[in-house]
């Protein structure tokens, strides 16, 4: 069963960008994410081989989990890209 359509809601991160905050912060946030993801699926990948039954419920947390990581490192790319872009046609 799905806990998303169990929970009937899609919750998807959020976190508000500072208008301060410079481009290579936001690429530094984007390669943390990207890390908490990697380091989850390594976790997951490693219980699934050394368990002959694991629960399918839990799995399901840490694989939406995966998405919501993943989905915050893309967001602090795109912003990240965005500035870049900002900053490149307001100096040319």
């Amino acid at each position: 069963m799905n806990v998303a359509a169990e929970n009937e809601t899609i919750r998807h991160p959020s976190q508000d960008i500072d208008a301060d905050v410079t481009t290579h912060d936001l690429l530094n946030d984007a390669t943390e994410w990207l890390q908490y993801a990697r380091g989850l699926i390594e976790l997951l990948a490693e219980l699934v081989h050394e368990s002959d039954t694991f629960d399918c419920r839990r799995m399901a947390l840490g694989l939406e989990g995966i998405g919501a990581m993943t989905r915050m490192g893309l967001r602090c790319t795109t912003q990240a890209h965005a500035r870049m872009s900002w900053d490149r046609a307001r100096n040319a």
